[in-house]
């Protein structure tokens, strides 16, 4: 299997299409770029169990509005907080991650979370990359709604808010005074909301955006229970990852 370059500060300087030399507008959200020469990571971390095309689609519409360098899909080694019975191994996550994303240049797949032992907590995984990275890099913390709703139950959650912008994925069904309502009980009483770039602002300077998605009704449990019923899944996923899945004979009951 081909190894993929490793992302270092030295190279991400050295490849131009990795920094962003003039300001960009991002319509609706942060206005013009106020630093152009710092690197902007979209981190979306998951189980990727397995990756399907609402993730994918998803990660398109981030990168583009955030006008960010990469986006890194980051699968969950070790979830804290999911039952791991039908989970594939990492190793095979991962590779249909990097089956997913080929050919994309903002994509790239990260195996972080296998280096970092034990559990997979979303504070170590920031704080990784801020230590290889320094202040020339702003964090994207992509999340969807359902998983930001009880981020309070995270491990160190008060600190996330301290290393990463938050995008959160909106959808039909939550109200903004109910999600002000969360920010201000659980996370701070000092964030603030700015209606025309739909986020809220923590004390400490970094926003919570709510974005809306392009609405999919795929998800990973969908497809492992069609592949259960001996289903087919095609248009669910990338046409790799299905031809992986089926060689592999993954989710089959």
């Amino acid at each position: 299997m081909r190894r993929e370059a490793k992302i270092t500060p030295q190279n991400i300087v050295r490849r131009s299409s990795f920094v962003v030399q003039q300001p960009i507008l991002i319509s609706d959200f942060n206005g013009k770029r106020q630093t152009p020469n710092i690197l902007r990571l979209g981190l979306f971390g998951g189980t990727f169990n397995p990756i399907h095309l609402g993730h994918l689609r998803s990660g398109i519409e981030i990168q583009e509005a955030f006008s960010l360098d990469k986006v890194l899909f980051i699968p969950t080694a070790i979830p804290p907080h999911k039952q791991t019975w039908n989970l594939l191994p990492f190793a095979h996550r991962l590779k249909m991650v990097r089956l997913a994303i080929a050919g994309y240049p903002f994509f790239k797949a990260s195996d972080v979370e296998k280096k970092i032992k034990g559990k997979s907590y979303s504070i170590q995984t920031l704080r990784f990359f801020k230590k290889i990275y320094g202040p020339r890099v702003e964090l994207y913390f992509i999340i969807g709604m359902d998983a930001f709703l009880e981020i309070n139950t995270w491990k160190e959650y008060g600190d996330l808010f301290a290393l990463s912008h938050f995008v959160v994925m909106d959808r039909p069904g939550y109200r903004k005074a109910q999600i002000k309502q969360f920010l201000l009980q659980k996370i701070s009483p000092g964030m603030i909301y700015y209606p025309k770039e739909k986020r809220f602002l923590h004390p400490n300077g970094f926003s919570v955006y709510l974005f809306p998605i392009t609405l999919m009704d795929i998800s990973s449990t969908r497809i492992r229970t069609l592949r259960q019923k001996n289903k087919s899944i095609r248009y669910l996923v990338p046409e790799k990852v299905e031809d992986y899945i089926l060689v592999k004979n993954f989710y089959a009951s």
